[in-house]
């Protein structure tokens, strides 16, 4: 029997304290509270459709700015995605997924490849969605890739409405993330020719 694939991070600055609890086996069961509604709502995307179990709890310095407590959410969520991973033996590796949400339409491709890189593409919209700093959404997928140790590449195609655009960024990215982390049954050991991912 496979060992369960999860794990618990948890992250404490003089800025924010983040706890993390992961499944990657889950049903996308979530209870997500950072302080910040709209990233509350898109990590929520990325449990419901990575059908990764998720909890997380953040504390941050809000009263100052936002920026503090969603880079560090998301360091400790790519950090528990590595750990939960573990040495990655019958991983699938690399995902891919086109996600259309109304005018919208995000590619996302990801390889499990324990090099931290990002190609990040989105058209300029709206500055703010409620208290959200939309040019936040670049760092998230920053901070993730260099704590997860993944390559990611994030093209918007088509899109205009800034909630549309961001929403449709995070529910590709889940279903990559997720196709990448499925266990392929055909697999013999990590995936790579080097022998280590």
């Amino acid at each position: 029997m496979t060992a369960p694939r999860t794990a618990t991070v948890r992250r404490a600055t003089k800025e924010s304290e983040v706890l993390v609890e992961l499944g990657l086996d889950g049903t996308g069961s979530h209870v997500i509270k950072t302080g910040v509604p709209f990233y509350d709502h898109m990590l929520a995307q990325l449990a419901k459709h990575g059908g990764f179990d998720l909890v997380i709890r953040t504390v941050g310095d809000v009263e100052v700015d936002l920026h503090h407590t969603v880079e560090d959410t998301a360091l400790a969520l790519g950090q528990a995605f590595r750990e939960a991973l573990g040495d990655k033996s019958g991983l699938t590796r690399y995902g891919s997924s086109l996600i259309p949400l109304d005018e919208t339409l995000v590619q996302c491709s990801v390889d499990l490849s324990g090099r931290p890189y990002l190609v990040h593409v989105e058209p300029v919209v709206a500055p703010a969605i409620g208290d959200y700093d939309t040019t936040l959404t670049r760092h998230i997928f920053e901070s993730f890739v260099a704590e997860a140790r993944v390559t990611l590449h994030v093209r918007v195609l088509d899109g205009r409405n800034a909630h549309h655009v961001v929403e449709a960024q995070f529910k590709a990215f889940a279903r990559a993330l997720r196709e990448a982390c499925t266990i392929d049954p055909r697999a013999v050991g990590v995936p790579s020719t080097k022998g280590s991912l």
